[in-house]
């Protein structure tokens, strides 16, 4: 069969591997971003009478306009936007949908898409289906800042959108007021688009200003915000997310989500929605639940030999672990599942220049009793 593929180096996720290679090693899973504990019991139960009450046919393209209207009142509420909910936001299936399709609707053949490395795997395969080319830049430990008068050099002609994300995954690093404004600057001057992936926007630590490209006026006439509910109520199951940008980048938007998706989970659409309404309480409290998480994780670790970064948001910790083994990261997270018993994810894989940093990736999105158990099997390790 003469068939060549679109995606020649894409293979299995690092992801699905370390998945499957905990599960197959009965190891504990710090390595695939979900939680291990279950949604607020009140969602539950809304997703229960909606599903009772026959909310189960397809919802309105664009999303149940219950839900759409509760994220304008959250999105004036947190960032101080107010936006239509009609012709600004859009609900897809979690937010990797809503990145493609802003991808797809603003990339063309030859253009040029700036990402930021160590960077979510899904940017550039939608880059490259699109007929773009993703320009990596770099990234460096410890703090993972970026040097904005370098981005600006690394502008070309054939430049067309630039990716960030913050709170950042995989770093936890979260941007500043200055590097908003750093990115409004650069969007204005070369007239490029932003698609502002912000899945984790709710998880800022240590009293920090839950800052976003909805408070920057040029981004907000350029920009795609991207954000999870999945994250946001721990149900990464549900594949709920939206977009909000405005009206004529909407517009495009939606041509392409209509023949991807064209709809979302029904059910939980309303039963998100009457959350919002009810209980922000669950919004406004995430943040002090994973520092209190992240917190406790760098405690049980404090007596090992891994080396925590830090982590001012999401809910990964990357950690140094260069005083206990030599193997790459990809070597040393394979050991450290079938040896140890906790699977991990390499700092590597999300990078497209070669890397040998000696740091992995955990998640503490994890019940106490997880993280405990995880740490007791971390910290006996030694070189």
């Amino acid at each position: 069969m003469d068939l060549r593929s679109k995606l020649p180096w894409v293979g299995t996720t690092i992801f699905t591997q370390m998945s499957q290679l905990a599960l197959e090693q009965q190891a504990i899973n710090l390595s695939q971003g979900f939680p291990d504990f279950p949604a607020p019991e009140a969602l539950l139960q809304q997703l229960n009478q909606q599903v009772l009450a026959g909310k189960n046919q397809y919802a309105p393209m664009a999303g149940v306009l219950e839900l759409r209207q509760q994220i304008a009142l959250l999105t004036e509420r947190c960032y101080g936007r107010m936006v239509n909910a009609d012709t600004e936001v859009t609900i897809t299936s979690g937010a990797t949908e809503a990145l493609f399709v802003a991808i797809q609707a603003v990339v063309r053949p030859g253009d040029e898409v700036l990402v930021f490395d160590p960077a979510y795997d899904s940017y550039q395969p939608a880059v490259e289906l699109a007929g773009g080319k993703t320009v990596h830049i770099q990234l460096t430990a410890p703090d993972y800042r970026i040097d904005w008068p370098a981005v600006h050099r690394r502008v070309s002609n054939q430049t067309k959108l630039i990716i960030v994300n913050s709170p950042h995954n995989p770093t936890g690093m979260v941007f500043s007021q200055q590097d908003w404004q750093a990115l409004a600057e650069l969007v204005q001057q070369h007239g490029l688009f932003c698609i502002s992936d912000e899945v984790y926007e709710h998880m800022v630590f240590d009293g920090a200003a839950q800052l976003s490209a909805h408070q920057q006026a040029a981004l907000q006439e350029r920009s795609f915000v991207v954000s999870s509910f999945g994250k946001t109520f721990h149900v990464t199951g549900w594949k709920l997310g939206y977009c909000v940008a405005p009206p004529v980048l909407t517009t495009e938007f939606r041509k392409i989500h209509q023949y991807v998706t064209f709809s979302s989970f029904t059910p939980a659409q309303y039963a998100i929605a009457s959350i919002l309404e009810t209980s922000p309480e669950l919004v406004t409290g995430l943040a002090g639940f994973y520092q209190q998480k992240r917190d406790r994780f760098a405690a049980l670790l404090s007596q090992s030999q891994f080396k925590l970064l830090p982590c001012a948001g999401t809910y990964f910790q990357l950690a140094d672990y260069s005083a206990i083994s030599a193997l790459d990261d990809l070597e040393f997270c394979r050991s450290l599942a079938t040896d140890v018993g906790v699977a991990a994810i390499p700092l590597s894989v999300f990078s497209r220049q070669e890397q040998d940093s000696k740091i992995i990736r955990f998640c503490f999105a994890k019940q106490d009793a997880t993280l405990q158990q995880a740490a007791e099997r971390l910290c006996r390790l030694s070189r």
